[in-house]
Order: C-alpha cells, then structure tokens, then sequence
C-alpha cells in the first residue's frame, strides 16, 4: 500500500467504504475517516507527493479524478461533480491545481 506507514489499512478500507457509491465522497470527511487530519505536516505533505502522480508539484484535475485510486487499486474514480468539487475547494490560488500547500490547508479545512 502507497501509504503504509501513514495510514492505517482498516481506516483507509473504512474510508473508501464510506464513499463508495456515487456522488458520495466529501474530502473532509474522507481525510478524516482515513485518519489525514490528525497527522503531522510532514505526513500529509508525503500523502500529497503519493497522490501527485506525475511529480508535477501539483495535483491536476486528472489526478484528482483518480484520487481514491491511490489509496486502493480498486477503488472507483470520481464523478465529474466530485472532481470539480473538490479542485474548487482545494484551489485557493485558482490556477487550476492544488500546491501542497493547497492540499495541507485542504486536509486541516
């Protein structure tokens, strides 16, 4: 698992679960479930670096769509909805991606 070490396996199954159906995912109560929002920065830092796929720097909308995919392979992608939803709320500087700075401030919201 990508995120051994960070993350327990029983809150990221628990997490994943909570959100499984369509248009259910919430990022706040996602990073919550999975145990993110009590972490250190350094931590949610190394979360941001496993979900930005293509080690841009940033988390593009691409990545975004896939992003319960790196928490497990069988997870299913975002909706379009979702994907908007969460970049809007993510993009505090409104370039169209979110910094680590960005996610870090996300995952504390």
């Amino acid at each position: 698992m990508a995120f051994a070490g960070i993350l327990s396996d029983a809150d990221v199954t628990a997490a994943l679960q909570a959100c499984k159906a369509a248009d259910s995912f919430n990022y706040k109560t996602f990073f919550a479930k999975v145990g993110l929002t009590a972490k250190t920065p350094d931590d949610i830092k190394k979360a941001f670096y496993i979900i930005d796929q293509d080690k841009s720097g940033f988390i593009e909308e691409d990545e975004l769509k896939l992003f319960l995919q790196n928490f497990s392979a069988g997870a299913r992608a975002l909706s379009d909805a979702e994907t908007k939803a969460f970049l809007k709320a993510g993009d505090a500087d409104g370039d169209g991606m979110i910094g680590v700075d960005e996610f870090a401030a996300l995952v504390k919201a």
